[in-house]
């Protein structure tokens, strides 16, 4: 069963073509890869999910109700989460701060009263030991490093309890140790139903967490597969990998 489904959606800026009649659905349960080579259009598919754009045509149902059009806070309502390749911390906040203002009620606004509310605070603290780095929660999130942030991040994102995780490039630039912690996290919660779909360039990740794979280039859906499929692509080899 479909849980997101992107039908015929397309998106230019100027004379650019980003997304071009792109088609797919990623399945309740599932980690599904969104690939392609650079400019292929895979974060302006995300930014359209996540209602940072509006398509120019076209259609987005997540449990089979339209999204497209509506403003971000209502898709995150809805059960959307997402990340982002270069994390967008609050460097003045506490990392326990920047993981509470993503909390679906009260979120930033509770900053400006005295307290964080128990629950919030609680909870926050619960995330950030199922991403361990509960013992960084009073530090600056300035003073984290990448992969950190990147843990910190998920962890905010999981405040609203998302049905569904846009994941945008979780194995950039961080050592491999992280990478495992994510990777596991990934499984772990997969395991008690969330569903992801990972836009990543570390094929190894991709086809080791990852099970289908959506392939995109020039703006349009290319391939979808298992795995196994994907690597043996004609198509998807010459198009993303460059071999004929």
């Amino acid at each position: 069963m479909a849980l997101l489904e992107i039908r015929d959606l397309t998106k230019s800026f100027g004379g650019i073509q980003a997304v071009d009649r792109c088609s797919f659905a990623v399945a309740a349960g599932s980690i599904t890869a969104l690939i392609g080579p650079n400019g292929a259009g895979k974060t302006t598919v995300f930014n359209l999910i996540s209602g940072l754009h509006k398509p120019d045509r076209g259609a987005i149902l997540f449990d089979g109700a339209r999204i497209d059009g509506l403003p971000p806070h209502r898709i995150t309502q809805k059960g959307i989460a997402r990340t982002f390749q270069i994390s967008r911390d609050l460097a003045g906040l506490s990392v326990l701060e920047n993981v509470i203002v993503q909390a679906p009620a009260g979120g930033l606004l509770h900053l400006l009263q005295p307290s964080m509310s128990p629950e919030e605070r609680e909870r926050a603290m619960d995330l950030l030991g199922f991403v361990g780095i509960a013992e960084l929660a009073r530090e600056p999130a300035a003073r984290l490093s990448y992969g950190q942030k990147k843990l910190m991040e998920l962890a905010g994102c999981l405040m609203a309890n998302p049905r569904l995780v846009l994941l945008d490039e979780p194995a950039g630039g961080i050592n491999p140790a992280l990478l495992e912690t994510i990777v596991d996290r990934v499984r772990r919660l997969r395991a008690q139903g969330v569903t992801f779909l990972i836009v990543e360039h570390n094929m190894d990740v991709v086809m080791n967490l990852c099970d289908p794979v959506v392939v995109m280039a020039y703006g349009r859906f290319l391939a979808h597969g298992s795995p196994a499929a994907i690597q043996n692509d004609d198509a998807v080899l010459e198009a993303y990998l460059g071999v004929a």
